[in-house]
């Protein structure tokens, strides 16, 4: 099953990371968050990455070409002008970094990903968050209910403590309880391939028309993950996931190996 990837935005409210670099390459603990979250997927058995280019591609795969080329040790013919890796560590994934355009909205990059998604169910997220969603599950409640779309709902993190208040006595305070929250689009999709004929074209946003046209149609599903989920909007988000990182502990790091 083929996983689309959105990594074409600007990220302009990570200004100071993304002037020379698109939002997916920047990097929590020296990893970019787009390799965090293909090491998600990859480790429940998704390893066919379709990413959709925008912003700064060519970083992107340049990214790709050297971590395929350049890791681990190196065996070099001059001569011939061939050149060998021994990185015995390297993920047997298939990735296709495909142009969507510099302006294309989301519901656009979507759209141009369809002759690589191979007309079958795919899953869909973007490049600048992370969660511990159980992708199996989230697969077996969309095959569940038969219907285009299925969306993670997650509980978005609190940015302040909570306080319950009786008359001027604080009653009750909990520090960012993120299950005190409402529910949010998490991303992380399964579609079928239908869902890409509720996209106009380039100037379509995924996130108004397809997604509340299918809602009407009661086409769209919601996967509730009640567990962890960060997206990496502004530099406190980075902090904040490098702190996690940094911890040894980090929630959405499901893999064993480094």
């Amino acid at each position: 099953m083929k996983v689309a990837i959105l990594a074409g935005g600007l990220g302009s409210r990570l200004a100071e990371e993304t002037e020379l670099k698109p939002k997916p390459m920047v990097e929590i603990g020296d990893e970019p968050i787009l390799w965090h979250i293909m090491r998600h997927y990859a480790h429940h058995g998704f390893d066919e990455f379709v990413i959709a280019l925008g912003y700064k591609g060519h970083v992107i795969k340049r990214y790709f070409l050297d971590r395929c080329s350049m890791a681990g040790d190196l065996a070099i013919d001059l001569g011939r002008g061939e050149f060998s890796s021994s990185d015995h560590d390297r993920p047997d994934w298939t990735v296709q970094l495909i142009e969507t355009g510099q302006e294309t909205q989301t519901g656009g990059r979507i759209k141009r990903l369809q002759p690589h998604l191979g007309g079958e169910t795919f899953m869909l997220t973007w490049g600048d968050g992370v969660s511990d969603v159980d992708l199996g599950r989230l697969l077996e409640f969309h095959r569940a209910h038969g219907k285009l779309c299925t969306m993670t709902a997650a509980r978005p993190p609190a940015r302040f403590g909570h306080l319950e208040i009786d008359g001027d006595r604080i009653a009750e305070f909990s520090e960012k309880p993120q299950t005190g929250e409402g529910w949010i689009n998490g991303a992380f999709f399964v579609c079928e391939p239908q869902v890409l004929d509720y996209i106009d074209g380039d100037a379509t946003q995924w996130e108004r028309e397809p997604l509340e046209q299918l809602a009407k149609d009661g086409e769209l599903m919601a996967y509730r993950h009640e567990s962890f989920w960060q997206c990496m909007d502004t530099l406190r988000d980075k902090q904040l996931l490098e702190s996690l990182w940094d911890s040894g502990a980090a929630p959405w790091k499901t893999w064993t190996t480094s």
